[in-house]
């Protein structure tokens, strides 16, 4: 007995004319593009925070960066390069911007982290902070550029290419030259778990691990993992403790649910000019208040402001009564840094 074929026929009527898939419409903004229209924006994918890496043949390990995920998009008529809320940072990132230029491609979108390296060669997200001048956004940055991923190249879109082709081509685009404004981020010939350790013992904040053979997609998937030596999440400051300096110490909210709620305070990691700039700004806020946002019932002498500035703090894990343990200050987040406030009620809380 003859086995049916398993793919289908090629026309289902033998008379019937055979048709193509239609093809899409070309974009007149991008008129010599023969295959995929170049995307405005993509939405960033973001990694789901574990205790620990997943391990396998089927992920990839890369160190985790301390500092502000951005997109370079090279196009025709220049480059931008743009926050994972989609503002605009191309004047903040001159290098950056040179450095795009100089890879010589006619269209493309890179994916990657804006770093600044301490005296050890970590990335310190505080010191990228401050050399963008905080929140005014004045001054610029001599940063590089991390490239992790490759969304598209002269004519194709590869967010459905799987991971270990995106990886390779970038390779290929980006190298690792020494001293470029925009380097390769590398993988690592390891177990997540050996990775992680190391990562750990020279003072970086955590790794990245990712299936190899998944897509692109935005948001939080699974396909990507992060796992942190030490938590760092962003939370609002609902007010500052008095003192004679500058203030003693801010008091930080989280979100639960859609309410911001009370998780502690936060005294150290400031310098003196720094915390100087921070009561300055928080003095200048029109929205001062006498009573607490958030639900306090303790006995600090503390000036109340709504919550609008987002800080990142560093600490080392929870009380039992939902407090952060050994928090210590890293920097101001921005909004149009698409800084999330911390959920309470999300991820880990040991």
């Amino acid at each position: 007995m003859t086995k049916k074929p398993r793919s289908k026929p090629l026309l289902r009527e033998a008379d019937a004319p055979a048709r193509s898939k239609p093809r899409r419409r070309r974009d007149p903004a991008q008129p010599n593009l023969l295959l995929d229209p170049m995307p405005n924006r993509i939405e960033p994918c973001l990694a789901i925070l574990k205790p620990k890496p997943p391990e396998g043949d089927d992920w990839s390990y890369e160190i985790k960066w301390d500092g502000y995920r951005l997109a370079v998009h090279i196009e025709p008529t220049g480059i931008r390069i743009l926050t994972k809320g989609g503002h605009d940072w191309t004047s903040r990132f001159p290098e950056i911007e040179r450095g795009a230029r100089e890879l010589g491609v006619a269209s493309a979108i890179i994916d990657g982290e804006a770093v600044m390296y301490d005296d050890q060669g970590r990335s310190d997200f505080n010191l990228l902070q401050g050399s963008l001048g905080g929140r005014a956004g004045k001054k610029t940055s001599p940063a590089q550029f991390m490239a992790f991923d490759l969304l598209y190249l002269d004519g194709h879109d590869f967010q459905n290419t799987e991971l270990r082709v995106r990886r390779h081509l970038l390779e290929d685009l980006v190298g690792n030259r020494e001293g470029a404004a925009i380097r390769f981020s590398e993988s690592f010939d390891a177990t997540g778990e050996q990775l992680f350790a190391a990562s750990c013992d020279h003072g970086l904040e955590g790794i990245i691990a990712k299936r190899i053979d998944s897509n692109y997609r935005s948001g939080r998937g699974g396909e990507w993992v992060k796992v942190k030596c030490v938590a760092s999440e962003s939370f609002f400051i609902v007010g500052y403790e008095k003192s004679a300096g500058a203030f003693r110490s801010l008091l930080l909210g989280a979100y639960r649910g859609n309410q911001v709620v009370y998780v502690g305070s936060v005294g150290t990691g400031f310098k003196q000019r720094e915390a100087a700039h921070l009561r300055s700004m928080m003095d200048k806020l029109p929205w001062k208040r006498k009573q607490p946002p958030v639900l306090y019932s303790g006995t600090r002498d503390v000036a109340w402001i709504q919550p609008t500035l987002i800080a990142e703090i560093e600490y080392r894990g929870w009380t039992s009564d939902g407090k952060l343990r050994h928090a210590s200050y890293k920097g101001l987040r921005e909004i149009q840094d698409n800084a999330e406030v911390y959920q309470r009620d999300s991820d880990l809380e040991t």
